[in-house]
């Protein structure tokens, strides 16, 4: 996740501080894994590269920033460019795999057995939650876009896992 991204694109909307910036975070895509040390030490860099500039204080001390006409260029050229996702093996669990298969002594089938259940328990947990989306409510729909993703990515590593212990069966493999 692009912090950087997200920060210039909620300063495109209006001047916030940093306690605002992870509250408009958190309201806009339901996570909340920014913490404030994060939001300034982004502000700061991002300041250094002439994207954002401070603004006003106001009664309470807080300090505002304000994003510069290069970082609403920024923003633009961010949601016009599409994500480029990772390969596999940079993904933990793929490699954890990959590595449990070709060592002696590993189990490598009890650890995709044991993943595969945890992982659906996770889709399951999702399931629930995403259920509870009001459909009527086009806040609560935006709001549940990060939430139906995650749910997306579940669904798809138990089917990959589920791929992996058919593979893994296979004669051919055991001899390993």
């Amino acid at each position: 996740m692009s912090v950087r991204h997200n920060l210039l694109a909620i300063l495109d909307q209006a001047p916030c501080y940093g306690y605002q910036l992870r509250a408009e975070f958190t309201r806009r895509t339901g996570a909340s894994s920014l913490n404030v040390g994060q939001i300034y030490n982004t502000l700061e860099r991002l300041e250094r590269d002439g994207l954002v500039s401070k603004d006003d204080v106001d009664a309470q001390g807080h300090v505002y920033w304000r994003i510069t006409d290069d970082g609403s260029a920024a923003v633009r050229e961010w949601f016009d460019t599409p994500v480029e996702r990772g390969e596999a093996a940079r993904d933990e669990l793929a490699v954890k795999v990959a590595l449990a298969a070709t060592l002696p002594g590993v189990d490598v089938l009890y650890l995709v057995r044991a993943q595969r259940a945890a992982s659906q328990g996770r889709l399951d947990e999702l399931t629930a939650r995403y259920a509870g989306v009001d459909v009527d409510d086009p806040a609560s729909v935006v709001g549940a876009l990060p939430l139906s993703a995650s749910l997306f990515t579940a669904e798809s590593e138990v089917r990959w896992l589920a791929h992996v212990e058919e593979r893994l069966s296979s004669p051919s493999i055991a001899s390993l």
